[in-house]
């Protein structure tokens, strides 16, 4: 039985999409309520251990969907807690949904790392996915203002991005497939990098690229109410991309999928 966590959010919903109607696959969700899959649910609340002990109870593949929402010591410890619960109830295998190796230097990189060594400990088999930052995700920092401005601090730096999608499919492929993919570390980045003035250009004529500093988004940021954690995290990752660290292609992306990868200007922008 494969077992999917985080399936109420943007990736695990796209992940469940694509195994609805399997007979051997069930959702986790912190709040059952919140899926519209035609797939069986559990609740899977990794701040509850009790649900973890109950919910991984026969499943063969856990494909692990990170809950990177938080200060670093709270997402280590619900990543801890779902890892420890999962070997007490004898899972085989554990798909980890992970973070590209160029994001080292992102705020959030580190409990990526604590999780994947920690898989890589465990007598569990294991996959990790290390997947690029979403196109999805730099549509939204560098969106366009109510004048048409795109003032994101990227300066000329480029993302690999990708398409939610396409890591949805791979995710799909490897939890399925898991027995062949076993102790492998794929880098799933785009074959594409893009900046603020391609966003710009794929918008229209009616957008400019300007680029404020970090020290003006940063204030932004501060002043719209966003959690305190927050703040470092967005910063860090205009820092990383403006400074030329996420512009790699390549990756096993398109081998994984045995297509070409989603454009990610047209992700970008859907």
């Amino acid at each position: 039985m494969i077992l999917v966590t985080g399936a109420a959010g943007a990736l695990g919903t796209l992940v469940a999409d694509r195994l609805a109607g399997r007979d051997d696959t069930v959702l986790g969700t912190r709040d059952p309520r919140q899926t519209q899959a035609r797939l069986p649910v559990r609740r899977i609340d990794f701040d509850d251990p009790e649900t973890l002990s109950e919910g991984f109870k026969g499943v063969d593949v856990l494909l692990m969907i990170s809950a990177g929402y938080g200060e670093d010591d709270t997402v280590i410890a619900r990543h801890g807690a779902a890892l420890d619960a999962a070997e007490k109830a004898g899972v085989g295998h554990v798909v980890y949904t992970s973070l590209t190796a160029d994001g080292d230097h992102l705020p959030y990189a580190l409990p990526h790392r604590w999780t994947e060594r920690r898989i890589q400990e465990s007598g569990m088999d294991w996959t990790i996915l290390r997947n690029g930052l979403y196109a999805e995700l730099l549509a939204g920092l560098a969106a366009p203002s109510a004048d048409g401005r795109i003032t994101a601090p990227l300066g000329e730096g480029r993302l690999a991005a990708v398409a939610r999608a396409d890591l949805a499919d791979a995710a799909v492929r490897v939890a399925v497939e898991a027995p062949t993919h076993a102790g492998r570390i794929y880098e799933l980045v785009g074959e594409e990098a893009i900046g603020g003035a391609d966003l710009a250009e794929a918008h229209g004529q009616h957008v400019t690229y300007e680029p404020q500093t970090l020290a003006q988004a940063r204030a932004l940021f501060a002043a719209s109410g966003a959690e305190p954690f927050q703040v470092p995290m967005l910063i860090g990752t205009y820092s990383a991309i403006a400074a030329g660290f996420m512009s790699r292609t390549g990756g096993d992306l398109r081998r994984l999928l045995g297509r070409a990868p989603r454009s990610p200007l047209s992700a970008a922008l859907a």
